[in-house]
């Protein structure tokens, strides 16, 4: 976007561009006066043309050698903030290395510690399975146990009544 000030030396230039192209018209009703005075004028307004592109021309490069400094100053800070950033990671953490290594040993332990984990879980499951059978046998045979005592503490009681029925009958033959 253009300031005033150059719009009003880019109109100052086409005005002196078309005065230039003009004078090299002749009008019939122009005098040779009137020539010389035309042909001073579009020197003049050439002068101030080429000064104008002059001028242009070294405002751009004092822009350009200004942009280019800056640029140096960015790339020196730059460099100058890395170095910083290195020296702070450095403070930041001096056991790094060893920290690096433990965590390495922490993981290769967690990759055994899983498989290891399952294989408990497993067994764990496999435990509770046979003790769960195992309890349930006990209160199989607990259930026999008292089954047998009752059959026998029957059978026990059948036999006295038997031998007591044989015993009457032998004392009845006697």
């Amino acid at each position: 976007m253009a300031t005033p000030k150059q719009s009003y030396e880019q109109n100052q230039q086409q005005t002196n561009v078309q005065r230039v192209r003009n004078s090299g018209m002749i009008n019939v009703n122009q005098s040779p006066m009137r020539d010389d005075k035309e042909e001073e004028m579009s020197r003049s307004a050439l002068a101030m043309f080429r000064a104008k592109e002059e001028e242009i021309e070294r405002k751009k490069m004092e822009v350009r050698d200004k942009v280019h400094a800056y640029l140096g100053r960015v790339e020196e800070e730059t460099k100058r903030l890395a170095e910083i950033r290195e020296e702070l990671e450095g403070l930041t953490d001096p056991l790094r290395k060893e920290v690096a290594m433990v965590r390495k040993k922490i993981d290769s332990v967690n990759k055994e510690l899983k498989p290891l984990g399952q294989t408990c879980q497993r067994k764990e499951k496999e435990y509770k399975e046979a003790l769960d059978a195992f309890n349930e046998k006990n209160k199989e045979k607990a259930q026999l146990v008292t089954k047998l005592m009752e059959l026998v503490t029957e059978s026990e009681k059948l036999r006295m009544k038997k031998l007591e029925e044989l015993s009457k009958n032998v004392d009845t033959l006697n």
